[in-house]
């Protein structure tokens, strides 16, 4: 029997940061039950904006779904730690133990037994694919697998936020969708691939000929990033990126991608040139270039550099909605049951 309601669809995430993925799959009508992150200042800015979800804010690795009543959901979600996958980290993999975190994840899901989740959903690098000569993602595969779920490479899929949203940001990531076997025939999944034709404007997330009042987003005169990127800065509406001793200037209406260390000092902050002088990107032009909605906002206790960490850990919202258009499309005319 194919169940064809979608009605009270319901998502639970691991490591939800500050909430991409929920709030994408909210917006493709996919409620969030609950969610666990431990990260502190991550939690408060999810809880001060994603309201009606039990949010945990404590270790994955002391949770377990028995002792935290946790509810069975339709959709399990995850961007999981990267670090450990990227091309440009230490490439330690499973070695690493931000990478056995994964491992987490299909513990939970099979302490959920007869009542685990229809789709898995995870996000990660899209290094993860390829490193370690395809090791990392066959060590993945299996345990996707043994826990219960059609897996195989056509059901991962690299997603690039400016290919297939208005968003001028250039965000290339791995997305990963498994079907429980107990739910689904086959593990076939059509990812969002449909081009957008919209012309990338940048003016609509960044104020170039205006200025700002907050003088900290600018680099003084003297400042020797400031010299740098003088020495690059044209007539157009372009954003600088500082990559450690480089100035790597991106094509007008293009937004290179907002990484985690943008708030640590030099290393891949992005700047513009407004009508005042050289500054970073505010977080809150960040936030609108990964897709946030107008109202989310920061608590005022959040430090500013968190908040850009938190925004490059993130997932884009406009990806998210889409690629949870497609999931409950899948559950809509395939699930079983």
């Amino acid at each position: 029997m194919i169940l064809e309601k979608t009605d009270g669809l319901t998502a639970c995430a691991l490591f939800s940061g500050i909430g991409g993925l929920c709030i994408g799959f909210e917006g493709s009508g996919i409620k969030t039950s609950w969610a666990v992150e431990q990260d502190p200042a991550a939690a408060k800015t999810y809880a001060h904006n994603v309201k009606n979800v039990r949010l945990i804010k404590e270790d994955i690795q002391g949770i377990n779904v028995h002792g935290y009543d946790l509810e069975p959901a339709d959709v399990l979600h995850a961007g999981f730690p990267c670090q450990s996958f990227s091309q440009a980290g230490e490439r330690r993999g499973f070695d690493d133990p931000r990478g056995r975190l994964f491992y987490e994840i299909i513990r939970i899901i099979k302490e959920f037994k007869d009542r685990k989740p229809s789709v898995i959903v995870l996000e990660n690098s899209p290094y993860l694919r390829v490193g370690a000569g395809g090791s990392w993602f066959l060590e993945l595969t299996k345990e996707i697998k043994m826990a219960g779920y059609w897996f195989r490479d056509s059901n991962s899929a690299e997603l690039d936020t400016y290919d297939l949203t208005p968003l001028p940001q250039k965000r290339n990531r791995l997305f990963m969708v498994a079907f429980s076997i107990e739910h689904f025939r086959n593990g076939k999944f059509p990812f969002p691939s449909k081009k957008d034709s919209s012309v990338k404007d940048l003016s609509k997330y960044i104020d170039f000929s205006g200025s700002l009042d907050d003088e900290t987003y600018y680099l003084p005169d003297e400042n020797r990033y400031n010299k740098m990127i003088s020495k690059h800065v044209e007539d157009k509406k372009c954003i600088y990126q500082l990559r450690k001793y480089l100035v790597r200037v991106k094509e007008p209406g293009v937004c290179p991608t907002l990484t985690a260390n943008m708030g640590q000092g030099g290393h891949n902050v992005p700047f513009i040139q407004d009508s005042k002088g050289i500054r970073k990107l505010t977080e809150y032009e960040c936030l609108r270039l990964q897709g946030f909605p107008p109202d989310f906002e920061f608590p005022n206790d959040v430090p500013r550099s968190k908040r850009y960490t938190q925004i490059g850990n993130s997932v884009s919202v406009q990806i998210a909605k889409l690629l949870a258009q497609s999931v409950k499309e899948k559950i809509t005319s395939e699930r079983l049951r």
